[in-house]
């Protein structure tokens, strides 16, 4: 489940980084990590709507890919190790699973009236 558990762990991570990324690599984890978890929480508001969750879901899975494409950059700069990113990769990928579903079938999660 997408949860506040995967934010938590990105957090951590982040505190690892040199000093130097404190406004660029590391804000931007974050930033992007918390706002998968408030847009998911933002389109279970907007379930009255096909339209309005499937919007905000598809920004949650594009501020998961800007989350795993920061990693990407965190390895390439030998901040994480292959190991740390695999298992970081790993977790995005099966959120974007996830969001992926719950785009593909939004009328399961739609209040019904």
């Amino acid at each position: 489940m997408i949860t506040k558990n995967n934010q938590e762990v990105n957090y951590e991570v982040s505190k690892s980084f040199p000093l130097e990324e404190s406004y660029s690599l590391t804000s931007q984890i974050r930033r992007s990590s918390r706002s998968v978890c408030l847009n998911l929480r933002e389109a279970w508001s907007k379930r009255r709507y096909e339209a309005h969750i499937i919007s905000k879901l598809t920004d949650c899975d594009g501020e998961n890919g800007e989350t795993d494409s920061a990693f990407d950059f965190a390895k390439d700069c030998g901040y994480i190790t292959k190991e740390k990113h695999q298992e970081l990769g790993t977790m995005c990928s099966e959120i974007g699973k996830m969001l992926g579903e719950m785009i593909k079938n939004p009328r399961s999660y739609l209040i019904k009236n």
